[in-house]
């Protein structure tokens, strides 16, 4: 049954096609409790929102600022769509846990016509930055990834560079799982390689790096099957470790500002190697090693 859910007594509630999952002033029907909103977002864990927790809320300003044209993001954004594509190319619905300012959201959005997408963040602060991004339809939520409050109503769920960031990555696992229809898909990006830990890590208030299978057995033990795994960012892996190195030693380096912060000319020749890289993945080409690590499921 495709519903929503009761963050609270857990009541499963069935959504309507063309029905928004989350609408303003809705109540559980069972226990009464009202979702709260601010700026128009339904929130359903108020409590944690633009707390530190997992996240500096006050960074989103500036990665709003660089996204759209920064190296890493713009090619992760396309090597997104691109697996999107190739594995779930019928998919109609789309939710985004931990949509941050709304950019990779942005390109699955021009990607193809969506009967229903949706982004979610812990972060109203995100928020409000993503909903400036998007048109009327697209339905943004504050909530908690250990608590998704959706069941049965995507046919595509992603997760991108955002369950590194807590502690009990599987209960996320089983939540995307719970809000992804049979047969539909999950798409993951993740920090690879315990070895490159650094400041950097800390600052981002990361809770691991994975290892190579490592993501990829949490993914079978919580009802999904992996339908493709590769190392991501991996032609530029040897300046990283070179830059992790250097970061080990701590400072205001380690600041997102100063670590996204790039001269134009060194930006574009990344986006072009990771470009490169982003076509050749899509084209069948499998990395083992790389900073990142991207693993598609199918919900079995």
């Amino acid at each position: 049954m495709a519903a929503r859910r009761c963050p609270k007594c857990r009541f499963l509630e069935p959504v309507d096609a063309g029905e928004p999952v989350w609408r303003l002033g809705w109540s559980c029907p069972a226990c009464g409790n009202a979702v709260a909103q601010r700026d128009g977002i339904p929130m359903f864990a108020p409590e944690l929102a633009d707390t530190v927790s997992g996240f500096e809320p006050a960074d989103f300003d500036f990665l709003a600022e660089v996204e759209a044209n920064h190296f890493w993001f713009a090619t992760r954004s396309k090597l997104i769509v691109g697996l999107a594509d190739k594995f779930f190319p019928g998919a109609a619905s789309f939710l985004e846990v931990g949509c941050g300012t709304g950019a990779v959201l942005r390109e699955m959005l021009r990607s193809r016509r969506w009967d229903r997408i949706a982004g979610s963040e812990l972060h109203t602060l995100g928020l409000v930055h993503a909903r400036t991004r998007m048109p009327k339809g697209v339905e943004f939520v504050q909530m908690d990834a250990l608590n998704i409050p959706a069941v049965d109503l995507f046919d595509l769920t992603g997760a991108f560079d955002v369950v590194e960031h807590i502690a009990d990555d599987e209960a996320v696992l089983r939540g995307l799982r719970e809000a992804t229809r049979r047969g539909g898909g999950v798409i993951l990006t993740v920090p690879q390689h315990r070895w490159l830990w650094s400041e950097a890590d800390v600052r981002a208030h990361h809770q691991r790096r994975y290892e190579s299978g490592e993501l990829e057995t949490k993914l079978g033990r919580n009802g999904f099957e992996v339908l493709f795994s590769s190392s991501f960012t991996a032609l530029l892996l040897p300046l990283m470790a070179v830059s992790r190195l250097r970061a080990r030693k701590g400072g205001n380096e380690n600041r997102v500002d100063r670590e996204f912060a790039m001269h134009p000319l060194a930006n574009a020749v990344f986006k072009a190697i990771l470009g490169c890289e982003v076509r050749l993945t899509l084209a069948g080409l499998r990395w083992p090693m790389g900073g990142s690590r991207v693993v598609v499921a199918r919900a079995i």
